[in-house]
C-alpha cells in the first residue's frame, strides 16, 4: 500500500512537466507548420510571377520600334537608341526579374547621363528617368594632325558636341585629354570661380586658359580689339575692371599691344608692345 502510494504521488509531480513539454511541443508543431506553409506560399506566388504572361515587359510590335511599356523621360542630349538598345535583354521576361541596379549601372555608363532611376510600374511597365550632364565650357582636344572640339561639365566629363546643338559657352583651354577626370575637374571649377567672381564682366570673356592653375588667363574684348590678360590666381574682377577703366589710355600709348599682365594689383604691364611699358 505504501509501495502504490508513493508511485502515486511520483506520477502527480511529474504532471505539470509533462503537461508542459506538451505544451511547448505543440506551438512548436504549430509554428512550423504556419512557417512552412508561409514558404510554400512564397515560392508559389514568386513563380507565379515569373510564370505569368501578364507581368512580361513587351518588346517593339515591330523592327525599328519602341516598346510601349518602356517610357524614356529627361532625354536631350543622350543617345535614345543607346539607351534602348541596354533594355533588349528584358523584352519577353517578367518584371521581377528585371535587374533594376545592373541597368541603372549601365544607364550611368551612357555618355552625357549624370543620374538616372528606374521604377518597376506592375504588372508590365518600366519608366527610366534621365538627369543628363550639363556643359560649362567648349575644350579642344589634339586629334593626330587636327584638333577636336568637345565640351566638358564641372566634373570634368568630356562630352561630344550633339548634332544641331547650340550652346553659347567659353572655351577652357589647358585641359589634356590624357588627363584623369579629378584633375579636369579642378581646371573647371577653376574657370567657374574666375567666371562667378568676374559676374557681367564675363560676358565679354571668349576664352580661358587653365593650364597654370595658378595663374589664370582670359581672352576679353575690350574696345573692339581681343586682348590677352594675365589674371593669377585673384582679385579677378578688380584686376579686370581697373584694366577696362584704363584701357582707353593704354591703348592710346601701347596701340599695338594686346597681351597684358594684372597679376600686380597697382600697375597694369603691356607685353607685346613693350615690357617696360607701364
Amino acid at each position: 500500500m505504501a509501495e502504490s502510494s508513493a508511485k502515486s504521488g511520483s506520477k502527480n509531480r511529474r504532471t505539470p512537466a509533462t503537461r508542459l513539454l506538451l505544451r511547448y511541443g505543440g506551438i512548436a508543431v504549430a509554428v512550423g507548420v504556419v512557417l512552412s506553409s508561409c514558404i510554400y506560399a512564397s515560392e508559389s506566388f514568386e513563380r507565379f510571377l515569373i510564370r505569368d504572361p501578364r507581368f512580361f515587359l513587351p518588346g517593339p510590335a515591330d523592327y525599328g520600334l519602341e516598346s510601349p511599356n518602356l517610357e524614356l523621360h529627361g532625354l536631350k542630349y543622350a543617345s535614345r537608341q543607346q539607351i534602348l538598345r541596354l533594355f533588349e535583354p528584358d523584352y519577353g521576361r517578367s518584371l521581377y526579374l528585371f535587374p533594376l541596379a545592373t541597368r541603372r549601372k549601365a544607364l550611368l555608363g551612357v555618355r552625357w547621363v549624370h543620374e538616372a532611376s528606374i521604377a518597376r510600374i506592375w504588372p508590365d511597365r518600366l519608366v527610366v528617368q534621365i538627369w543628363e550632364r550639363k556643359p560649362v565650357a567648349f575644350i579642344k582636344l589634339p586629334a593626330e594632325s587636327m584638333v577636336r572640339w568637345a565640351l566638358i561639365d564641372d566634373e570634368g566629363v568630356i562630352l561630344d558636341p550633339p548634332p544641331k546643338a547650340s550652346f553659347q559657352l567659353p572655351v577652357l583651354a589647358g585641359v589634356m585629354g590624357g588627363e584623369n577626370q579629378e584633375k579636369r575637374g579642378v581646371r573647371v571649377r577653376r574657370m567657374q570661380r574666375l567666371m562667378k567672381e568676374l559676374g557681367p564682366l564675363a560676358d565679354n570673356v571668349s576664352e580661358v586658359d587653365a593650364t597654370d592653375l595658378d595663374d589664370l588667363k582670359i581672352t576679353e574684348q575690350a574696345g573692339g580689339v581681343v586682348v590677352s590678360l594675365m589674371l593669377g590666381d585673384r582679385n579677378f574682377s578688380s584686376r579686370l575692371r581697373n584694366f577696362l577703366d584704363h584701357y582707353s589710355d593704354i591703348h592710346r600709348k601701347m596701340p599695338q599691344a594686346t597681351s597684358f599682365d594684372l597679376r600686380l594689383d597697382d600697375r597694369i604691364t603691356g607685353l607685346e608692345a613693350s615690357r617696360d611699358a607701364r
